[in-house]
């Protein structure tokens, strides 16, 4: 699809185009090995890149796992299919997509739930990542179509419980919206990273994307509760962790998003009121509902099992900080890290103001703090363009700032500090 013709209103901007329809309608959901096979063919078929958008249902179950995968290709049309009703068996996609460069919004995002159903991009192109070292302020999808292509995407339905069967008509439409103008949004954004000369650079970060290994997983997950901190002794964190882990092994056999079984300020009030019968228990906000009271038992042996423990096993007031401290504490505890960190920082500012870019894309603040804070031993540009590589920065990046942050490892603190 073409850029929009759009209208010019009163302020003389131009009005963009509601897409509210695909323009070839809303095709039937692939849910059969017959089905997928055909849409494979047609895929296969198909000329240029393949747009590609998963939609999963994170506020509703516990997994990650796609519940609606969207393509799009030139020649082929737009392709729904349910990995569940296909029982996550999406093989014949595989041949059909080799050596076709995908194009994702935001690809981090669905990248592991398309691994999951073992399929794999040979080459990527992520809109979102064009648009933000493009410079652009605002990078959503509907953002970035109005911006480049003027049609205006109806609010849609993100966050619905996507593994709802069957599907609502409207969000198929909404989900075949989201791929329908990808390939055309994609070339928009490549001629516009190419204008700005940073054609070269984007790719580099597709790569990084493309090859980024899953996070490891967190030692302490318990410990991300949210109001955490009104928790204060080891006994109360004790509390905390039994009822974190109950509910996360009741929420993964269920495959129910946690939140949903338990939300996490009922964890911390359990936690602070400590209630040892189940009277006391449902007589707090949450418990005493007709769910909660269900798994009062289950709540409650959480809780005693926190008491039992000894002080041996309660866990330590906070996690072993691994990396630099926070860095309102620089001054006090290293002013000449604080004095390399305050000169990398402007020195990428300006760096990233003069190529129009996010300093966080430029590079990692992370990265940053932790080479400030404890600098190679040698910090001349060579050095420090070794540290970086090792640290996955990429080249250009290395290009931009190398030079700049070895003078900044250079700094002193002020006299009188």
């Amino acid at each position: 699809m073409e850029a929009a013709s759009p209208e010019t209103v009163g302020s003389g901007r131009p009005e963009p185009v509601l897409l509210t329809e695909p323009v070839d309608g809303v095709p039937p959901v692939v849910e059969t090995p017959a089905a997928l096979d055909a849409a494979a063919e047609a895929l296969a078929a198909g000329t240029g890149p393949v747009a590609v958008d998963t939609e999963r249902a994170s506020g509703y179950r516990y997994s990650q796992r796609a519940y609606l995968v969207q393509l799009r290709r030139e020649g082929s049309g737009t392709v729904l299919v349910d990995p569940i009703a296909l029982k996550g068996a999406l093989d014949p996609l595989v041949p059909a997509l080799a050596d076709t460069e995908w194009v994702l919004h935001a690809a981090s995002q669905d990248l592991p739930c398309l691994a999951e159903l073992d399929l794999h991009p040979s080459r990527l192109f992520d809109t979102e990542l064009a648009g933000r070292l493009a410079g652009f302020d605002r990078v959503s999808l509907g953002a970035l179509v109005e911006r480049m292509l003027g049609y205006r995407l109806e609010k849609g339905h993100s966050a619905a419980d996507w593994s709802r069967r069957p599907l609502p008509e409207d969000w198929l439409v909404y989900a075949a919206l989201d791929v329908e103008l990808l390939v055309a949004l994609r070339d928009e954004m490549h001629a516009e990273l190419e204008r700005q000369d940073k054609l070269d650079w984007a790719f580099e970060e597709f790569e990084a994307v493309r090859n980024a290994e899953p996070a490891p997983p967190r030692a302490e997950p318990w410990r991300r509760t949210s109001g955490i901190h009104k928790v204060r002794s080891p006994r109360q964190l004790a509390a905390v962790r039994a009822l974190w882990q109950a509910r996360d092994e009741f929420a993964r056999e269920r495959d129910i998003a946690p939140g949903r079984v338990l939300p996490d300020s009922s964890i911390v009030l359990a936690a602070q009121a400590n209630p040892k019968s189940e009277g006391d228990l449902v007589a707090m906000p949450v418990f005493g509902g007709r769910q909660q009271r269900r798994r009062a038992s289950m709540w409650l042996q959480a809780l005693r099992a926190a008491r039992g423990l000894t002080n041996e096993e309660l866990p330590a007031a906070s996690t072993p900080n691994e990396g630099p401290p926070p860095t309102n504490r620089w001054s006090d505890r290293d002013p000449a890290a604080a004095a390399r960190l305050t000169a990398a920082r402007a020195a990428l500012n300006e760096i990233a103001e003069e190529h129009s870019l996010p300093v966080e894309n430029l590079l990692l603040p992370d990265l940053v703090r932790r080479t400030c804070w404890t600098p190679p031993e040698d910090c001349d540009v060579p050095a420090v363009t070794e540290l970086l590589r090792a640290k996955g920065a990429r080249e250009w990046q290395i290009t931009l700032t190398a030079e700049a942050l070895s003078k900044a490892l250079h700094a002193t603190p002020p006299e009188d500090s």
